[in-house]
């Protein structure tokens, strides 16, 4: 499968770097590449592609332009992924990026992808709706509460691991009832449930499940299963 691309950077020596790599890969189509924010959403807006892959920090301030740029498109074009690099686990931008969920969305490390396969790996993942989260990011973001996931995991129940696996996928809590032919009481029940169980009762709402569905993707090594 061809996966269509849109790649965003400022760096010109990065973006024709990366866009080079790209061409030669027979699996990626790559659309367009652009410089800045505003750029990149036309390009999306004309293209429709598969998947975005684009650096976090960009002009005009250099912070969270590719983290906020990332959440416009899965708004405006909820059909394309979104994967976003950073030179660092910053771990507010992705308590940020992965607020509304991890469907179709990725985070990796700049200095971690080693061989253009992991960038084409990561575009096909979140192409299909999948996440591809690096696993440093992962374990800085769990080590905010200080817990080993894969632990905390094992007093889950059945029922409660099959409404987490759900939650992974970026489904609300009406879509988990429904996937599981559940209430959505029930649900929210074990929503719950598994927020005590993982220690996660002081958080927010939207961190808890942001942490909750970070410790189910550390604990099963890798994407949610769709």
């Amino acid at each position: 499968m061809t996966v269509r691309v849109v790649f965003a950077d400022d760096n010109y020596l990065v973006r024709e770097g990366v866009a080079g790599l790209l061409t030669e890969t027979a699996e990626i189509d790559l659309l367009e590449t652009v410089a800045d924010p505003e750029a990149l959403h036309r390009a999306v807006a004309l293209h429709k592609p598969d998947a975005v892959l684009t650096d976090i920090r960009m002009p005009p301030t250099f912070t969270t332009e590719g983290i906020d740029a990332a959440k416009r498109i899965r708004v405006d074009f909820p059909d394309t992924g979104v994967v976003v690099l950073s030179q660092y686990v910053e771990e507010e931008y992705a308590f940020d990026l992965l607020s509304e969920g991890v469907e179709g969305l990725g985070y990796l490390l700049k200095e971690r992808v080693t061989q253009v396969d992991d960038l084409v790996r990561a575009l096909h993942d979140v192409a299909r709706g999948g996440s591809a989260l690096d696993p440093k990011v992962v374990e800085g973001l769990l080590a905010r509460k200080n817990k080993e996931s894969s632990s905390a995991l094992h007093g889950l129940t059945e029922r409660e691991l099959e409404v987490l696996r759900e939650l992974a996928t970026g489904r609300s809590n009406a879509a988990t009832a429904k996937a599981l032919y559940m209430s959505e009481r029930a649900v929210e029940k074990h929503v719950g449930s598994v927020f005590q169980k993982l220690g996660l009762v002081s958080e927010s709402d939207t961190n808890r499940r942001v942490m909750a569905v970070l410790a189910y993707l550390d604990a099963t090594g890798g994407a949610a299963a769709r």
